[in-house]
């Protein structure tokens, strides 16, 4: 099994060059029809004139990058199926979503999602959850350039700087002149592509072994095969409870309050629309999650007896999907270069939608108050579409940089996609806070939000922490044997030292934000209500729930109505009678 690892011949860059000019193709397409991006509403929401299809697809593709795939691969193979289980959160979750959150900000209809929290509470608790969303967001766009970058080196040939600068430049030439609408349709022929990519992975897999059902086989007896820990200890890596609840959290804040997802939604023409295209979404995030987990599977059926990791053929195992492709597909010209034209697009659906929504963001949350509240005026039109283009390209340009930081701090990976997850939570909670809640005020909403945020920093990066024992690997079929090193590699460390919080599995750290920041939320909000007036009855009843906008329209009703009754019987009650209606009232 030991061999070179092959590398990526001209016709495979063809393949991968042409892919990047459809994407570039598409944003020159844009740039010169419809309404040509002058205006915010086009660029940013596309004139709300997108169909469902195109949409639902892009809200899967946002977050589902390049290291998902290799990732989630990897993942299968190295500790089993059981993560396949949080595709049940999705689906639990999507409902929530479209009774829930997507009436609220469809009936806001701002560019900026964040726009609803000053709204709902004031401009602090806007400017803290959207500088949490901007530092988060940029920073693992940074990260996804460069993870599959340096997969793709290692096992493929290919220069890790031209791959960042590649991608980066690529993304945000479509992203700047395009707008919305490029991104989007980008977002599908991407999505076919990264189908394409798990497609190749498990039918050569299939072919080569026997069918797919030996591919099941084999990992059956490799214990790969786990559909059965319930268990309730949440240092437990993967268990049924931490997957649906954690995953249910992971998924709300991802797909419910996040704005590259809350600005994909704006750009369809209602609700119904919008609560379709989300069903979409969660059908085609499943299936994909699913490939993806299979894929790993599929490795598993060629690696099982000789794992590159042992034979240090690899460093990482997110390389192990495409040193599988050179491995076994590289006599085939064109092939390896299309499963990394796959991969890259997986990249370049993430990074785009991140560069318009943080241009987005910006410009709606920093740059318009910062002008109106200095000069007195209001941004232009024209100023507005010309900042948000200069955005995109600077977001663009800085990616890039961030990229080549990361691989210069190797440690910032890992950290970088831990603060994804850890930053989700406390944002799922202010925003829950708000539409939830009638009696929550800024200061609550901000205090629970950074109390939960430097709690989650705090369990997520505590050191020392366990590393979780991955399953058993074999060096057997392997020409040199490498049984002593195998031996050392798989012999896990007593959990039993190590502080309690440190061990909490990662699956349940959006869960936890999410409750701190609703608790303590709501605990200051009534504790200060002494120094905050403001209450639900001087608020606009759409920035709730629809559940509770109906309570809160009904009680109005119903005061109204006593209301005129007084004023009407004012005349002829006597004043003593009338003034204790008047206390009942209130």
């Amino acid at each position: 099994m030991d061999q070179k690892t092959a590398h990526l011949g001209w016709i495979d860059y063809a393949v991968i060059t042409g892919a990047m000019c459809v994407s570039v193709g598409i944003g020159l397409f844009y740039r010169f029809s419809g309404g040509r991006q002058k205006t915010t509403q086009e660029y940013f929401s596309a004139d709300k004139s997108m169909s469902i299809i195109p949409v639902g697809i892009a809200l899967m593709v946002s977050f589902m990058s390049a290291i998902t795939l290799l990732g989630l691969s990897a993942e299968n193979y190295s500790y089993g199926t059981q993560f396949v289980g949080i595709n049940v959160a999705y689906w639990i979750a999507t409902p929530i979503i479209c009774y829930g959150y997507v009436p609220v900000f469809f009936n806001l209809g701002a560019i900026s999602a964040y726009e609803y929290l000053d709204k709902r509470f004031g401009y602090g608790a806007r400017i803290t959850a959207s500088f949490a969303y901007w530092v988060q967001l940029l920073l693992y766009s940074g990260v996804v350039l460069y993870a599959p970058a340096l997969a793709l080196e290692a096992t493929t040939g290919m220069n890790i700087v031209t791959s960042i600068v590649a991608i980066g430049l690529v993304c945000a030439f479509y992203s700047t002149i395009g707008g919305i609408k490029a991104v989007l349709i980008t977002d599908v022929f991407q999505g076919g592509l990264m189908f394409i990519s798990l497609f190749i992975v498990i039918f050569t897999a299939a072919h080569r072994v026997g069918g797919v059902g030996e591919i099941w086989r084999i990992a059956s007896e490799g214990k790969r095969i786990q559909f059965d820990n319930t268990s309730s200890d949440p240092t437990v890596r993967h268990t049924w409870w931490g997957l649906i609840i954690g995953g249910m959290c992971t998924y709300l804040s991802l797909f419910g309050v996040n704005q590259v997802q809350v600005q994909r939604m704006m750009t369809l023409k209602n609700i119904k629309s919008a609560r379709v295209a989300y069903w979409v979404n969660v059908f085609m995030l499943s299936c994909l999650s699913i490939l993806t987990c299979f894929s790993g599977l599929a490795l598993y059926s060629h690696y099982y007896e000789c794992d590159p990791k042992v034979t240090k053929r690899i460093g990482s195992m997110d390389m192990l999907m495409p040193l599988y492709v050179m491995d076994t597909l590289s006599s085939i010209p064109g092939v390896p270069g299309l499963f990394v034209a796959g991969i890259f697009s997986a990249g370049l659906s993430t990074i785009s939608a991140g560069l318009n929504s943080l241009a987005a963001v910006t410009l709606e949350d920093y740059i318009k108050p910062i002008y109106t509240w200095s000069s007195g005026h209001e941004f232009s039109e024209k100023q507005s579409i010309i900042c948000s283009k200069i955005l995109v390209l600077v977001f663009g340009i800085l990616c890039i940089a961030l990229a080549f930081a990361a691989q210069l701090l190797g440690g910032v990976l890992q950290a970088s996609l831990t603060i994804f997850g850890v930053v989700g939570g406390p944002l799922l909670g202010i925003f829950t806070l708000g539409m939830l809640t009638e009696s929550t005020n800024q200061i609550g909403a901000v205090m629970g939000t950074l109390t939960s945020f430097a709690f989650c920093m705090w369990i997520a990066f505590g050191q020392p922490r366990p590393v979780p024992p991955a399953l058993s690997i074999s060096a057997d079929g392997c020409s040199n044997k490498t049984s002593d090193f195998v031996g050392k590699i798989l012999q896990s460390e007593k959990a039993d030292s190590y502080f309690y919080l440190f061990k909490i599995s990662y699956m349940w750290y959006s869960a936890i934000g999410f409750i701190i920041t609703m608790v303590i939320g709501y605990a200051v909000s009534h504790l200060s209500r002494i120094f905050n007036k403001k209450d639900a009855d001087e608020l606009d009843p759409d920035l709730f729930f629809p559940f509770v906008s109906r309570r809160i329209k009904r009680r109005r009703q119903h005061l109204t109505e006593i209301d005129v009754n007084l004023s009407l019987q004012k005349s002829c009650l006597p004043d003593s009678k009338y003034n204790n209606i008047s206390k009942d009232r209130e």
